[in-house]
């Protein structure tokens, strides 16, 4: 599954270059290495979540939850490439990425295929 491997690698992203994603913290975000270490490890838990079946929904649910919990990041580093460490960056490439986020709300929940509309064989008769 190509979200759960997106996800992973992210997550291991955080502990390998761990003051890249630090610069992206907000400074009213406190103790911003231990945030960059928690959603790394939240990333990698809701990757391996999503390949396994009987957690996978709770996984995405999780992952979800975090994708905007870390929205504040992506509006910091938009809003303020120059101390995040994005100014090589073209802003149409920063403020593109909020738009990522929702996106990538659908993949995971589309992932679990369940999705929103999807009936239950169970609740037909």
């Amino acid at each position: 599954m190509l979200a759960a491997l997106f996800f992973i690698s992210a997550g291991v992203f955080h502990f390998l270059r761990p003051a890249m994603y630090m610069k992206i913290v907000p400074p009213y975000i406190p103790w911003p290495l231990a945030m960059v270490y928690i959603s790394g490890a939240a990333e990698i838990a809701g990757g391996l979540g999503m390949l396994l079946p009987p957690v996978r929904r709770s996984a995405a649910l999780g992952l979800m939850a975090l994708l905007v919990a870390v929205f504040p990041a992506n509006i910091y580093m938009a809003t303020n490439p120059v101390e995040s460490g994005a100014s090589g960056l073209p802003a149409a490439a920063l403020w593109g990425r909020l738009l990522l986020q929702p996106i990538f709300i659908w993949w995971v929940l589309w992932c679990t295929k369940t999705g929103l509309t999807r009936v239950s064989p169970r609740a037909t008769v």
